[in-house]
């Protein structure tokens, strides 16, 4: 069986910034206490007209001019968002179209916060069952479209962006790196813990839903805490120990950029030394499904993450939605 490396990664923020000065005059909050509680000093945020594609389209174009890849030989097309352009046609399809990916099939995967590492393990099967050679997994939210910018508790919370990486078979001299393996739970009985309840068949949109501001996130902020803190160190503990690694062989963890706390939370239960731990949410805000890429990228240009590094992969979202992954990153 092939194995599978991540050979690129590509990311992509919309420049405007919203910062927490700027929400002190939108909503009843303050710098202090969103500092204190959640660690986010600025977000990204989409100018009307720039929907989740467009964005993955430039993460995406990213990552194939790192690699010197035409789009043309990408095989495969997975876009991990929960704010597709449409609900349908499926936002991989007007990727596909918009880099010009022409034979390329592709799908769309929602597992909220969760989305990229699931995505990320498709594709690495995707190669390890040699059906493919060049997998692209995208990784893109526009946040600000369903947030409510009067709830102080989820406006302070998100932002826009996206990443790519393009995964691709190991060659011979690459030993062993590349996908190790994946450990992943679902628990729907905490699906009305973090929800946007209208939009879908359950409560179409009608002047109800939106008078009622249904169609933004809705968080049940405590529960949500301690359960991302608790099933992201137990995921991580036990993805280790069934791969015969300690915490002390991890060179980089990329966590899921939902909250300064959680991720200090699930780093010290683990036992991580914290340098070793990449946190940008004071730049970017939680982008769901962009977190894990956009960590990722800054942890490389910092001399961080290296060729040959034990790269743990790790994130609880709505759903709840849990996966780990390791890797040995592979450049």
């Amino acid at each position: 069986m092939p194995r599978a490396k991540i050979t690129a990664l590509g990311c992509y923020t919309p420049p405007r910034v919203l910062t927490n000065q700027d929400l002190e005059k939108m909503v009843a909050t303050n710098d202090q206490w969103i500092m204190e509680r959640v660690g986010i000093r600025e977000r990204h945020i989409a100018d009307p007209g720039v929907a989740t594609s467009d964005m993955a389209v430039a993460a995406a174009r990213c990552a194939l001019e790192q690699r010197g890849m035409d789009p043309s030989e990408v095989e495969v097309i997975i876009v991990c968002t929960v704010t597709p352009d449409y609900m349908f046609p499926s936002t991989a399809c007007l990727v596909q179209n918009g880099l010009g990916a022409k034979g390329a099939w592709g799908f769309d995967l929602i597992a909220a916060c969760s989305s990229f590492v699931y995505g990320t393990t498709t594709g690495a099967n995707l190669i390890m069952a040699g059906t493919h050679k060049k997998v692209l997994v995208i990784g893109a939210d526009t946040m600000s479209r369903i947030i409510d910018y009067t709830d102080r508790a989820t406006c302070v919370l998100f932002g826009d962006g996206a990443g790519a990486v393009l995964i691709e078979p190991t060659n011979d001299g690459d030993g062993q790196l590349g996908f190790i393996d994946f450990l992943g739970e679902i628990d729907g009985s905490g699906g009305d813990a973090l929800i946007m309840p209208a939009g879908g068949s359950r409560l179409p949109a009608s002047h109800e839903t939106v008078e009622k501001r249904q169609h933004y996130v809705h968080q049940a902020g405590q529960q949500v805490f301690k359960y991302a803190v608790r099933k992201m160190h137990e995921t991580c503990r036990d993805l280790l120990a069934r791969n015969g690694f300690t915490v002390a062989d991890v060179g980089a963890m990329i966590p899921h950029q939902a909250n300064l706390r959680i991720i200090h939370g699930a780093g010290e239960r683990l036992g991580i030394a914290p340098e070793k731990v990449s946190i940008n949410i004071d730049r970017y805000g939680n982008t769901t499904a962009a977190t894990i890429p956009l960590a990722a990228r800054d942890f490389i240009c910092q001399g961080r993450l290296k060729k040959g590094d034990l790269v743990l992969f790790a994130a609880v979202g709505a759903g709840y939605t849990v996966g780990a992954s390791l890797w040995r990153w592979a450049y």
